[in-house]
């Protein structure tokens, strides 16, 4: 599988930005999976970082897990009463943003220096031209607006905007499957390190998976949080008329890799949403928040 893996060069020459966000960010193109996909991955976070609720009763030491069988929004009522939220701190880092920000949309009320990363160049020059309002900058106000929706109030998009944009501190070139992933930038240890849809697609085995993982533990204070979302079974996916190779994760092969770079799961949601199966044949996600263990 190594061998045929499209690796950082690939993406390097081959990854365009707006062919991706076409394919998978079409907010207003319907109730298909990509545009039910974002909503959900926009209401999980938004569960984490949003204001802190009275969590279920669970035993000391265990984490709270879930499986959704069914629409999310019938269930959230229920489903939702697990996840306490109020994830707070000063730093945040974003691993393979890709060419999207509508990840740190919740957590731009929750955190004062945010910082983004990819390693593409054109990933990160789309990044720059939304964050500087260039001309021709992806358009992300039905996102914001959803996820003003999901705090009370969809009339503040535009003020979430520019919080969003005086939050972002940097856009920095990232590889997971670095030591630092930061390399050659070193930053102070960040109270949360988030990463969405990523890690499988920049490893190319489990094993890689796995380092990555620990990787990014580095980048953490212990105490600090991981907040990861992942495909489970993806071995590709299409981005325009490019396929690119995913190492495909069972469930709980992700939860042990988690579990083994150092962290403590407090939160495992698994659902069985889908993307489209001619763009992504996957077979539903992981979403996990996870605290990082104290240690020498």
């Amino acid at each position: 599988m190594e061998g045929s893996f499209t690796g950082g060069d690939e993406y390097q020459k081959h990854f365009l930005p707006r062919d991706y966000l076409a394919a998978f960010y079409s907010f207003d193109s319907g109730p298909v999976p990509e545009a039910e996909m974002l909503k959900f991955n926009l209401e999980c976070l938004h569960k984490t970082f949003g204001p802190a609720v009275t969590p279920q009763a669970r035993p000391p030491g265990r984490m709270l897990e879930i499986t959704l069988h069914f629409s999310f929004r019938v269930t959230s009522t229920h489903s939702w009463a697990i996840f306490p939220g109020g994830l707070q701190g000063d730093t945040l880092i974003d691993i393979d943003s890709g060419p999207t920000i509508y990840q740190v949309l919740a957590a731009c009320e929750s955190f004062k220096d945010i910082t983004l990363s990819d390693f593409t160049d054109r990933n990160r020059e789309e990044l720059e031209k939304w964050l500087k309002k260039e001309p021709g900058a992806y358009d992300w106000t039905p996102a914001v607006r959803f996820a003003c929706e999901l705090e009370g109030n969809s009339d503040r998009w535009r003020e979430k905007e520019e919080k969003l944009r005086a939050v972002v501190k940097r856009v920095l070139k990232c590889d997971a499957n670095l030591g630092n992933p930061l390399a050659p930038v070193v930053l102070p240890l960040a109270d949360c390190v988030l990463t969405l849809l990523a890690m499988e697609c920049a490893c190319c085995s489990l094993d890689a998976y796995r380092a990555a993982l620990r990787n990014l533990a580095s980048l953490l204070k212990p105490g600090g949080h991981l907040v990861t979302i992942v495909t489970l079974r993806l071995k590709s996916y299409m981005v325009g008329k490019r396929q690119f190779s995913c190492v495909p994760l069972e469930k709980e092969e992700v939860e042990q890799a988690v579990l083994d770079a150092g962290f403590d799961i407090e939160q495992l949601l698994h659902s069985p949403r889908s993307y489209t199966v001619s763009l992504a044949a996957n077979t539903g996600l992981c979403f996990i928040v996870a605290r990082k263990r104290p240690g020498p």
